[in-house]
């Protein structure tokens, strides 16, 4: 029997950086790093954002940041900093890893996700909020 998600998930986090929610807001008030939502676009439209980052579902997320797919963003640069979250952190560190194995070199993860970044009282926003309705 081959490993289960939650096996899959601890060895992803014992190979990435998990950073804490302090972590991430000194990233990002640094603005020398590049956040990726990587929810469900249900899921950012009930529960909102972290202000600044950039939706990248994560069933496209190795297609947009592979610099040599024909689907690559241009907000995914392998050599800047990069820093993903998900609901709770479990799909951002298997995404980090993957990044990694892409080659990115400096990828990490909020630790607890999008809940631990509410719990402590940091911003989100709606995307009716970013589009001014």
């Amino acid at each position: 029997m081959g490993n289960s998600v939650t096996d899959m998930v601890a060895h992803a986090r014992a190979q990435v950086r998990n950073l804490s929610v302090t972590e991430v807001a000194q990233a990002l008030e640094s603005g020398t790093v590049t956040l990726i939502d990587l929810r469900e676009p249900g899921e950012v439209e009930r529960d909102g954002s972290v202000p600044g980052s950039v939706h990248a579902p994560r069933g496209m997320l190795e297609f947009w940041a592979d610099p040599a797919s024909p689907y690559h963003r241009p907000e995914f640069d392998p050599a800047a900093t990069t820093i993903l979250y998900c609901a709770s952190g479990g799909r951002s560190a298997l995404a980090a890893l993957s990044l990694q194995d892409l080659g990115y070199t400096d990828v990490a993860h909020l630790d607890g996700g999008l809940k631990v970044w509410k719990e402590h009282g940091r911003p989100v926003t709606f995307q009716a909020e970013e589009n001014g309705r």
